[in-house]
């Protein structure tokens, strides 16, 4: 028995979420949907027994994992996605000889997948507390995150058997919502509390002082909503032809093929590793790549000593590159363009950080279209199995696939490009308003879920429909 057989048949004795029978209804889907989520805000409200000490993170990486620091959903998501994660890589690395073309590998990838989550959820409940972004018994802690972690898992499980879309895409979503509409409209019931974005321009305003830099993270929101609504509209189409009748169609190949999914993967991917680093922050040499690692993937989540310009000396700095647009335009409106030269430190860790997120996107994105099914080998099949050809050439899949392969792949790689750097631009600009990476989400994530409740409205109509659309 090879190893990948035997983690399948470990995987078989964890319990998961049977599978409907039949179809299962719109309303039904909508209230398993929101059951699921409102179970998700209940846990992130839940704070953990046996916490010595205020929980602290940063907001972007709470956002995308939809954590809640000091709550059952301190590690939100992350277990579900980085297991994914380390299984994509190790799958295209044929460390593990699954063939994710063929059904029976990618069931096989499923079940090993489930495993490898339960095992993260485990790990992740310990690396928290031992990480000190958490602090009391490490133990007791652990315990509660895994449980929570767990919980959220069968969640996500539960959505996609019944609901609508994924549990990971509606968490995400409900969590930037939240934090979004938290961060501007939060009133200051003690003198200590930071109110909202709204009422700290009003308050500068009121004072005869307008701070108008506060706005900027706002304006920002409203523009990648624009620009990400757009974005979703820009295709190209592939002729096709429907049925012996030969009725014409198109087949539309976005932009955004690959969805915002490079997106999640990169992002979770850069919080786990300065969660990791975090973790090994004492520990000799590793403790010192931590550092480098975590500085070029922009973090500046607690005060570290990193290099400074000058060789052979440690500066202390805590910024990231979240507030990297506000900082510099306040240093130029104050001193002058001249500023940047001693800034060279900082504007190097957020071109650094821009380079290797759209890299990692783009890396993500070509894994995912195999993965995923959306491989020109993919798309030519369900073609066929629809009834569907490209006009003017022979009904052969391959011939299909090969003028599918002059656009997809492209497409995925400039769609993925265009995410990651609108992702990266908007995390520098947003502050602590909220994560620009959760807002893109967030535009998608209900781009998608729309697009899945008119397929879903149209299979409840007709039985034509129902056989198009899978």
């Amino acid at each position: 028995m090879s190893i990948t057989d035997a983690l399948v048949k470990i995987s078989s004795y964890i319990p998961e979420v049977k599978r409907p029978l039949g179809e299962v209804p719109l309303k039904r889907r909508i209230m398993w949907s929101a059951v699921a989520l409102m179970i998700y805000f209940i846990l992130g409200h839940i704070p953990l027994i046996g916490l010595t000490a205020e929980a602290k993170g940063r907001i972007d990486f709470m956002v995308i994992l939809g954590s809640t620091m000091g709550t059952l959903a301190t590690a939100g998501i992350g277990p579900i996605v980085f297991a994914s994660l380390l299984l994509q890589m190790l799958v295209g690395a044929k460390l593990i000889e699954i063939d994710l073309a063929d059904p029976k590998g990618r069931a096989k990838f499923q079940s090993i997948q489930k495993l490898a989550i339960i095992l993260f959820c485990i790990f992740e409940g310990f690396v928290y507390p031992m990480s000190g972004w958490i602090s009391g018994n490490t133990l007791l802690l652990a315990m509660q995150i895994t449980l929570g972690s767990i919980i959220l898992f069968y969640l996500d499980d539960l959505i996609g058997k019944y609901g609508i879309g994924s549990g990971i895409s509606l968490f995400i979503a409900g969590g930037v919502s939240y934090h979004l509409l938290l961060n501007l409209f939060r009133p200051s019931m003690r003198g200590a509390e930071v109110p909202g974005l709204i009422w700290q321009f009003f308050n500068s305003l009121t004072a005869g002082s307008p701070n108008y830099i506060l706005l900027l993270p706002l304006i920002v929101t409203i523009a990648m909503f624009l620009v990400v609504i757009y974005a979703q509209s820009m295709y190209v189409n592939i002729p096709i032809t429907i049925g012996r009748a030969g009725f014409g169609g198109r087949f539309p190949v976005r932009l955004l093929y690959v969805s915002v999914l490079p997106v999640i993967f990169a992002s979770a991917l850069f919080a786990n590793i300065q969660l990791f680093t975090a973790m090994v922050k004492d520990v000799p040499i590793l403790g010192d790549i931590g550092r480098y690692v975590t500085w070029a993937t922009g973090s500046g989540i607690t005060e570290q000593l990193m290099p400074s310009q000058n060789a052979g000396y440690w500066t202390r700095f805590q910024y990231s590159v979240n507030n990297f647009f506000q900082y510099i335009i306040l240093q130029i409106s104050s001193q002058g363009f001249g500023v940047l030269a001693k800034e060279t430190l900082r504007v190097t860790q957020a071109l650094l950080f821009l380079v290797i997120f759209v890299v990692t996107c783009v890396i993500f994105g070509k894994l995912w279209i195999v993965i995923g099914g959306q491989s020109p080998e993919d798309i030519a099949e369900q073609l066929e199995s629809s009834g569907m050809y490209i006009p003017g050439f022979r009904r052969d899949s391959r011939v299909t696939v090969k003028i599918l392969e002059r656009y997809i792949p492209t497409i995925a790689v400039l769609g993925s490009i265009f995410i990651g750097l609108l992702a990266a631009i908007g995390d520098m600009s947003l502050g602590g308003l909220t994560s620009g990476t959760g807002i893109l989400l967030t535009v998608g994530i209900i781009e998608n879920l729309y697009e899945q409740l008119v397929r879903l409205k149209l299979k409840d109509m007709h039985p034509i429909f129902k056989k198009l659309l899978g």
